[in-house]
């Protein structure tokens, strides 16, 4: 999986602590970014350095809260870093209930994330967007789609 980076504030943390599991993602590089958040505070409880990013395989545990308080204590406010991290069926998602998403490529990690999201019911989804005629790829159409655990 590719790396991209993001940056982030403490007042976006806090935000998202006082709504947890209640975020719709825009993207799949938000949806990355914001697991993301949960793995660099995993990090931090295990006393891993978060300077290494999250790397695609992190285990898959603990929490924002966490990271939170490393900034508290560090006092810095932002966090300018970088995620692999890969998301495939059965994984657990720990930030986001919904993703807004246009339809990807055939084979492509970003289909295993939508995959992993909403789980065998993708093909049904992407069978109607063929059917229909829908545009694919970064230009296209998009879809609202929510999280098969809920």
């Amino acid at each position: 999986m590719h790396t991209e980076h993001f940056v982030i504030e403490k007042a976006k943390i806090e935000t998202l602590l006082k709504n947890p599991y209640q975020t719709i993602a825009v993207g799949t590089t938000t949806v990355r970014t914001l697991e993301s958040l949960y793995w660099f505070g995993v990090r931090i409880l295990e006393n891993l350095p978060i300077e290494e990013g999250v790397q695609q395989w992190d285990p898959y545990n603990l929490a924002l809260q966490a990271l939170a308080l490393y900034m508290a204590e560090k006092n810095i406010n932002i966090i300018n870093t970088y995620t692999s991290i890969i998301i495939v069926p059965g994984y657990s998602f720990k930030m986001i209930n919904g993703l807004i998403t246009n339809f990807h490529q055939p084979q492509s990690t970003l289909l295993l994330l939508i995959a992993a999201l909403i789980g065998d019911k993708w093909h049904q989804v992407y069978q109607y967007a063929l059917d229909n005629n829908y545009r694919f790829l970064s230009y296209g159409d998009s879809s609202l789609l929510f999280n098969r655990e809920l």
